[in-house]
């Protein structure tokens, strides 16, 4: 949801910044990279010390490289896949590394195994609903149902409720309340998430080729024996990312990946 009203608006902020990284023969892909050290640096240095709003201050900094990188490949014209591929693939190793941080945390100082599980609901899920939309076009199904939780809304939600958490070190009553709050809302979006996206995929397959396909042998999109059967998540990943669609997909993106390179 936020990927359709935020990307555009990011877009025209950061098309100055992307324009004199280019200027200085800095390529997207350096950004990408870049971009991820830094999300993964903060997450794993600062959470798991319980450093949360100095950890989202240092993730903050890097998180817009995700639309920095897609920018810079519009501007200069460089959109391949290799470009969306990486981008997409970078995206599930920084969400990994801010919930891994998050459950690092709680089970160590923070001493909470019911959080611990939820972070880590949290970090799986979202990698599997990225991977549905993947696997569904990958397989030749559409799956055409963004959901209540992307990757948009999982940053969002996990960043600002962890930052906010974090000012309790400064003596800000209550706010500690915020990231548990938080991780139940995102276990919970994720699920529902899940269920709209099988759902979707789901209709999409009864709807096609009777199941078994033209020659009987397995079911639609299956190949059929003898043949290799796709690549798991042959497709590309749904979130924030260079996108020709996203995060995304108010603003065209020449780098592009499922979902958006933020669900």
């Amino acid at each position: 949801m936020l990927n359709k009203y935020a990307r555009a608006f990011f877009t025209r902020v950061l098309t100055p910044i992307a324009s004199v990284l280019l200027r200085a023969g800095i390529s997207p892909d350096v950004v990408t990279l870049v971009g991820t050290a830094g999300v993964v640096a903060g997450a794993l240095v600062f959470y798991p010390r319980g450093a949360f709003f100095w950890g989202t201050v240092v993730i903050a900094l890097f998180v817009f490289s995700d639309l920095v990188d897609g920018t810079m490949a519009r501007l200069s014209g460089r959109s391949t896949k290799w470009g969306a591929f990486l981008d997409s693939t970078l995206d599930r190793v920084a969400d990994a590394a801010v919930f891994g941080g998050l459950a690092m945390w709680f089970a160590g100082e923070g001493d909470n195994q019911m959080m611990v599980a939820l972070a880590l609901f949290c970090l799986a899920s979202g990698q599997v609903v990225s991977y549905t939309k993947a696997r569904a076009e990958s397989l030749g199904l559409r799956c055409d149902v963004s959901g209540l939780v992307e990757r948009a809304e999982r940053l969002v939600i996990s960043l600002v409720a962890t930052g906010l958490a974090g000012l309790h070190d400064f003596g800000v009553p209550w706010v500690d309340w915020l990231l548990p709050i938080a991780l139940w809302l995102l276990a919970v979006g994720s699920a529902i998430t899940l269920v709209q996206r099988m759902t979707a995929v789901r209709r999409d397959a009864l709807g096609g080729p009777a199941a078994g396909g033209a020659d009987g042998t397995g079911r639609a999109g299956q190949a059929p024996p003898g043949d290799p059967a796709p690549p798991d998540g042959a497709g590309g990943p749904d979130g924030l990312a260079r996108t020709g669609g996203t995060v995304p997909t108010a603003v065209a993106h020449p780098r592009p990946h499922a979902e958006g390179g933020t669900a």
